[in-house]
């Protein structure tokens, strides 16, 4: 895992529900650590998009959902951290990106959240390891641990 912990660091939605979802073996483990690792350095990025997922994510979606107001705690935390609230111009920025790197619309938001906030790397398993958009480099921090993950 190559994540440098001087940079600012957009977590996508699935590092978030993996840093919480326990039954997620070794990914919850180099999840959880990851985001601890956001809070001590105050170096976490985050959208209104990643929180809204994060939610439905974890209360539906999980083997064994977190309780709505545990959930509305952890987003009331993690609001602490740098927080993109996506614009029009966001949303265009969106669509280009969309059609430049063909991605799905929702992945191109992630991309341009991370990128308004001047986040160097992005860090999700949705995206290809290593691909660089613009200034924002994709890290997977499981890759290379697939036998924790």
């Amino acid at each position: 895992m190559n994540v440098s912990p001087g940079m600012e660091q957009f977590i996508d939605t699935n590092i978030l529900v993996y840093a919480y979802d326990r039954s997620s073996g070794g990914k919850h483990a180099i999840a959880a650590q990851l985001v601890k690792a956001c809070w001590e350095n105050g170096n976490g990025c985050i959208s209104i998009q990643v929180l809204q997922e994060f939610y439905v994510n974890v209360t539906r979606k999980i083997a064994h959902p977190l309780e709505p107001q545990t959930v509305r705690q952890i987003i009331a935390d993690l609001a602490h951290w740098r927080l993109h609230l996506p614009e029009a111009n966001d949303v265009l920025q969106a669509i280009d990106f969309q059609q430049l790197y063909q991605l799905s619309f929702w992945d191109a938001m992630v991309l341009q959240s991370a990128a308004r906030l001047g986040c160097t790397q992005l860090i999700s398993e949705d995206f290809n390891d290593g691909q660089t958009y613009g200034a924002v480099r994709v890290i997977n921090p499981f890759r290379g641990n697939e036998k924790q993950a």
